[in-house]
């Protein structure tokens, strides 16, 4: 499934509202081209799961850490060779913990990723953010149908 993002606003309203749905445990995977909106869905995510102070890409330390009523821990792998083993990055550590993970950057450490995840590949093109959703995983899809009802064209 595919949903248009037309303003910032929508892409805030998109993030948030993954925030207020996601539930622990769970990941979201974003890839995109720099610039595309990662971080900025990010960002506005962490603002649904209730988690105060700035909220920044963690490119140089490939993980943050941020504390709200479900914790949020952001990885960002775009400093990372692609397909390297990540085992001693200690991942599964995020993917299976008690918060909601979001990785930027996945499709750099396919090999490394959890069964079930919801996938966001998103594509800005003429100031339109076009994400294609797909996921894996029974909770994911009846999340990614909220998503489309809610955002979809």
């Amino acid at each position: 499934m595919e949903i248009k993002l037309e303003t910032l606003d929508k892409t805030h309203a998109l993030g948030k509202f993954l925030g207020e749905n996601l539930k622990e445990g769970m990941v979201l995977l974003l890839n995109g081209d720099l610039g595309a909106g990662k971080t900025t869905l990010t960002k506005s995510l962490a603002e649904g799961l209730g988690i105060k102070g700035p909220v920044t890409s963690p490119t140089f330390t490939i993980v943050n850490i941020y504390r709200g009523k479900i914790n949020l821990y952001h990885i960002d792998t775009y400093r990372l060779e692609e397909g390297l083993d990540t085992m001693y990055l200690d991942f599964d550590e995020y993917f299976y913990g008690d918060g909601v993970t979001v990785v930027e950057w996945a499709n750099k450490i396919a090999n490394s990723l959890p069964e079930e995840y919801l996938e966001f590949n998103i594509k800005l093109e003429d100031g339109i953010r076009k994400i294609k959703i797909s996921y894996a995983g029974e909770k994911y899809k009846v999340l990614g149908e909220k998503i489309y009802e809610n955002f979809g064209s």
